[in-house]
């Protein structure tokens, strides 16, 4: 039998092999049939597909379907990335801040070096050799930006600006220096006055007292700068002088005070007046704060504890002169009568005599027996060498120690060889200079007064002597409540308020 497919479609040999096909199959074919007329072979496998589910094989490669599940992030892929990133912040968390420091460029480096404190910057450099190498190196540059931002402009009117590539960190510091102790000199000096001229003594006096008091503070600052300029600058011409005449102004007649005209030339007509008024002020302040407290009588003064009388104006005048207010600074800051003048007593002993060397002691031996050293040379192994730079006795071969030692002298030399080296301002003079200086100060009456008077007349500053301020007059100047604008303009520059000393940086900074 052929079969059906081969059979023609709707033929009476087509209907007979309907007939003889089993019930099974023909049974949908019936149902089909009752219902419509019309059969089509393909009908039935398409039914069976719509009733009975596809199974498909599990290695049959599905292709995904692309619906928004796809496209939106799930909670699953969420997660995984907070992982990802919570793990990526956790390694940059375990970095250091020097190692992350590191890794920045190096303009970026300075730039964010140079906005730092001076202070902070200084200690900077002694924090490990790479911060010392970084900070030497960009010194000029870290100058330039703290001249610059900084510095307000009296002090550099009195300490003019190298060159470009001769800015470095020792002339910055030079001038903070200076500025420091101004700053300081202004605010024990404005004690004293508010305290002992002013009787402000109890706490709501001193509140009312207030705004006076900084504008007395503030006003003190650059006059005191301008008079450290000058004990400074006179110090170093004084000493030039005798070198080059081969002796001192003690042995010259003279009416004005030639190395005193050389420096007092250099200010302009507003600085030299001010600082004119007020040296009185600062002079007798220093004075009257190395005398006794108590002015009674030898008594009462040895009851209180007050033995020691006040200095000599040999003293003053050294102090002055020689050590600067850097020294003057010193002697205030010491709490206690009897402490400050036994230190001031110490400081000119040790400025005006020599110094004896003590004698190194002998060793002692039993019975004056003594150990012998040897003197036969051991092999080149077992030699001994002295250290130039710690004085000790050192043993073993050199060749083992020629690299290491090259490397700790190129060190020591880029440490100690930079421009702080050359120290601080007003620095201590050696024992020759000390011993043809001291001889050659003028008295304490004759330092700048005289000189700085006949200057103001001269040029035509005032028409008399008696339209110089003094004293009340004078102190009444330093707090009084207009000309501010003008001031700041004149000694800070247009940037006044960027430029002016925080107090809290003053009490806080070291200037040594």
């Amino acid at each position: 039998m052929d079969p059906p497919h081969i059979t023609e479609f709707a033929s009476q040999r087509f209907h007979e092999k309907l007939k003889h096909l089993p019930p099974s199959q023909t049974q949908p074919q019936d149902a089909v049939a009752q219902s419509s007329t019309f059969f089509l072979p393909i009908e039935q496998s398409r039914l069976q597909d719509q009733h009975v589910p596809h199974e498909h094989p599990k290695s049959e490669k599905r292709w995904p379907n692309f619906g928004f599940r796809t496209i939106l992030p799930t909670r699953t892929s969420v997660e995984h990335d907070i992982r990802n990133s919570s793990v990526e912040s956790s390694r940059i968390k375990s970095a250091t801040f020097d190692q992350l420091f590191a890794h920045l460029p190096n303009e970026l480096k300075i730039q964010i070096i140079t906005s730092l404190p001076l202070s902070d910057i200084l200690s900077m450099r002694i924090a490990s050799r790479s911060w010392h190498a970084m900070i030497t190196y960009n010194e000029s540059v870290i100058a330039r930006y703290h001249l610059q931002h900084h510095i307000p402009a009296y002090a550099i009117r009195l300490y003019p600006q190298p060159e470009p590539h001769l800015m470095r960190l020792h002339y910055l510091c030079g001038i903070w220096h200076r500025l420091h102790v101004a700053s300081k000199l202004s605010i024990l000096i404005s004690e004293r006055v508010t305290k002992e001229i002013f009787l402000r003594t109890t706490e709501a006096q001193r509140q009312d007292f207030a705004p006076q008091y900084e504008r007395m503070r503030r006003r003190l600052i650059p006059l005191l700068f301008t008079i450290f300029h000058f004990f400074e600058t006179y110090r170093t011409l004084h000493l030039e002088y005798i070198k080059e005449y081969g002796h001192g102004l003690a042995q010259e007649p003279y009416t004005v005070n030639p190395i005193e005209l050389k420096v007092l030339s250099m200010y302009d007509d507003q600085t030299l007046l001010r600082v004119h008024q007020v040296f009185p002020l600062v002079v007798s302040s220093f004075c009257r704060r190395l005398r006794p407290p108590s002015y009674v009588g030898s008594f009462e003064r040895s009851i209180r504890g007050y033995l020691r009388d006040k200095p000599e104006d040999e003293v003053y005048v050294a102090a002055l002169c020689v050590g600067g207010l850097r020294q003057v600074e010193r002697f205030w800051e010491v709490k206690g009568y009897n402490k400050r003048r036994a230190m001031v007593d110490t400081w000119y002993q040790s400025v005006s005599t020599e110094a004896v060397e003590p004698a190194p002691k002998p060793r002692r031996g039993f019975m004056g027996l003594r150990r012998k050293k040897s003197s036969i040379n051991g092999s080149e192994g077992g030699r001994s060498t002295i250290d130039s730079t710690t004085g000790r006795e050192r043993r073993g071969s050199d060749t083992g120690r020629r690299a290491s030692d090259a490397s700790n002298n190129l060190w020591r030399d880029f440490v100690f060889g930079t421009s702080l080296s050359e120290g601080m301002p007003m620095g201590p003079l050696m024992r020759d200079q000390l011993q043809i200086l001291l001889p050659d100060l003028p008295d304490i009456h004759s330092i700048w007064l005289p000189t700085a008077e006949a200057l103001i007349l001269d040029r035509g500053i005032v028409g008399r002597p008696q339209d110089i301020k003094r004293n009340g007059p004078a102190l009444l100047d330093l707090i009084r409540e207009d000309g501010a604008a003008e001031e700041d303009e004149w000694l800070y520059g247009r940037t006044a308020q960027s430029l002016r000393l925080p107090l809290e940086a003053i009490e806080e900074d070291p200037i040594e």
